[in-house]
């Protein structure tokens, strides 16, 4: 006879612990295949847009795609769809499952990095005027909304025979689904396909970010930014101090770092932006960004490592030697990227004077295109210079850095440069001295020569006259004139008469009686607070050989102790055929 024997108590939990892990585990299985039945049943359109201007469709294009469900819409394009990304990029996403309804931007910046921002406050964020206009799209009756954005006219055409809401673009999320969008009755964005979408919607999976620091991220990520200085201290004391990456010369008004630049693209655009204050010098002073590259050639670095006695000499019968200044056969000059003059004290001084219903600025922004240097530095390492001339211990605050943007013209040919000439005495307070070498007849004169034949041959010349007195060059016209080869190609005088814009700059500028300020004052091609922008003059193209290039100007006699000079820095500019 078979007795069952009574269960033990271990064994009864664990026969209730498996059956409630099995009841746990149909419930998941259920609901995965209710989701999945749910993705294969819900229906999700795929909305393909061209881009055109003026009626014509934009070629090469990226068409953008929309991916719309009554519950989700996905911004993004037929590539980035495909898988064929290029870093950085942007999606974006509506989810109308929140309440209120969230609009998703998601950036990637790599297989690995990706950032998104949400606005939950799109809906009703524009105002529409509605219109009775219809036309049909796609076999679709259109209405027609239209709305102001940066004093932009904006048309979006959207139809409610589809049963959802999206647009392609940031607007007229609300209004049905958008079909076509017109800037300024020239710029459009059309549907050209609808279908049904074999993908499925996900919400992206990335790290959240307010708007402001999203935009700065996807802003920076564009272009290529490298850093030089970074609120470096340029000043006059008697023992300047270098360090592993910041170099400093002719008693600390000189600083110089060595900078790597990574290989850029043909057609890439370049910019040099500086910002400046004052740390206790009150004066309008001359500033000059420069580049020495590799060379075979004896370069300025040599004078400025070594001592300026040490660098190559220039002399025109004046009995004056002039030293780094002029090229020749074994010499080659740095090439200056950027002349800028400091206004009087800004920062520093602003407390010191004060004028009713005006404010001082705290500091100076100088930005220049440098696009035609591009191909020099590409993928080289090279020296960055900045030189603030001042005999002030506090001195002056300079940050610096270089941008690299892509550019449109890729098929642009490489630009060639041959610096000729750069009178900006950077070391100035290191034995280089002022460039007087105007007041002979021969003034400057540069000789080349060309290995092949030169197309489109321009020199980029920056001139800038000095004496600050009342019959100082500074405050007189004096025309410049270029020869090559003794014959005249260009001649103009350079003055500046909008100083007077930049009075709120300049705290400690002297003011007279009359009522102007000195910062308000014309100059020989410059301002306090303002970059002097080279002159391209074009020569032409030019078969192989040597040449030779004067300029001359007629430079004022000095008075006294007082004397005037000019700096003029001179590169040629071409391509090869």
């Amino acid at each position: 006879m078979f007795i069952r024997k009574p269960l033990s108590l271990a064994l009864i939990l664990k026969s209730i612990l498996f059956m409630r892990s099995l009841i746990l585990f149909v419930f998941l299985f259920s609901s995965v295949l209710h989701t999945s039945a749910q993705a294969i049943n819900e229906k999700i359109y795929k909305i393909t847009y061209v881009s055109s201007n003026h009626g014509k469709k934009v070629p090469n294009q990226d068409p953008q795609v929309l991916l719309v469900s009554e519950k989700l819409v996905k911004g993004s394009s037929e590539k980035k769809l495909a898988d064929e990304r290029e870093y950085p990029f942007e999606e974006f996403y509506i989810d109308w499952m929140k309440s209120p309804a969230e609009y998703i931007k998601v950036a990637y910046f790599s297989d690995e990095e990706s950032l998104q921002t949400i606005d939950n406050e799109f809906m009703g964020r524009y105002d529409y005027k509605f219109s009775n206009e219809t036309k049909e799209i796609l076999g679709y009756t259109c209405y027609k909304a239209v709305t102001y954005i940066n004093s932009n006219t904006i048309e979006l055409w959207y139809t409610n025979e589809l049963p959802y809401k999206a647009s392609p673009v940031a607007i007229g999320q609300d209004l049905g689904v958008v079909l076509e969008y017109v800037r300024n009755g020239n710029s459009a964005i059309t549907a050209s396909k609808i279908e049904q979408a074999q993908q499925i919607i996900e919400l992206p999976d990335a790290e959240k970010t307010d708007a402001l620091t999203y935009q700065d991220a996807i802003w920076k990520s564009r272009f290529i930014q490298i850093p030089i200085f970074e609120k470096e201290q340029i000043n006059f004391v008697n023992n300047p101090k270098s360090t592993d990456e910041v170099l400093r010369f002719a008693s600390g008004t000189t600083i110089l770092k060595k900078v790597q630049i990574p290989e850029l693209a043909a057609g890439t655009q370049g910019f040099i932006q500086a910002i400046q204050r004052s740390l206790g010098d009150a004066y309008d002073r001359t500033a000059s960004i420069f580049l020495i590259r590799e060379s075979e050639k004896e370069t300025f670095l040599k004078g400025m490592k070594e001592g300026m006695d040490q660098v190559a000499t220039y002399e025109n019968g004046n009995g004056t030697v002039y030293r780094g200044m002029v090229a020749n056969e074994n010499y080659e000059p740095s090439i200056e990227l950027m002349r800028f003059f400091t206004p009087f004290g800004i920062d520093h001084f602003n407390d010191r004077v004060q004028l009713k219903g005006k404010e001082w600025k705290n500091s100076v922004l100088y930005r220049q295109d440098i696009s035609e240097f591009v191909d020099i530095l590409s993928g080289e390492e090279v020296y960055i210079g900045a030189f603030i001339g001042n005999y002030d211990g506090g001195g002056h605050e300079l940050s610096l850095e270089l941008t690299f943007h892509p550019g449109w013209y890729t098929d642009a040919p490489k630009t060639e440069v041959i610096p000729l000439f750069n009178t900006t005495s950077v070391m100035e307070m290191g034995g280089q001295g002022y460039p007087t070498l105007f007041d002979t007849e021969k003034g400057l004169k540069v000789h080349f020569e060309l290995k092949e034949d030169a197309k489109d041959v321009t020199l980029r010349y920056i001139t800038t006259g000095h004496g600050g007195w009342g019959g100082g060059d500074e405050f007189n016209q004096k025309t410049n004139s270029i020869y090559l080869n003794g014959t005249l190609v260009h001649n103009f005088i350079p003055w500046r008469v909008d100083c007077g814009s930049y009075r709120l700059y300049n705290p400690v500028s002297g003011n007279f009686q009359n009522g102007l300020s000195s910062s308000d004052l014309s100059r020989s091609n410059w301002c306090p607070a303002t970059v002097t922008p080279p002159n391209y003059i074009s020569l032409g193209d030019l078969p192989a050989g040597k040449y030779s290039m004067e300029v001359d100007i007629p430079q004022g006699k000095p008075e006294g102790n007082s004397f005037s000079y000019w700096n003029v820095s001179g590169t040629l500019l071409y391509t090869t055929f």
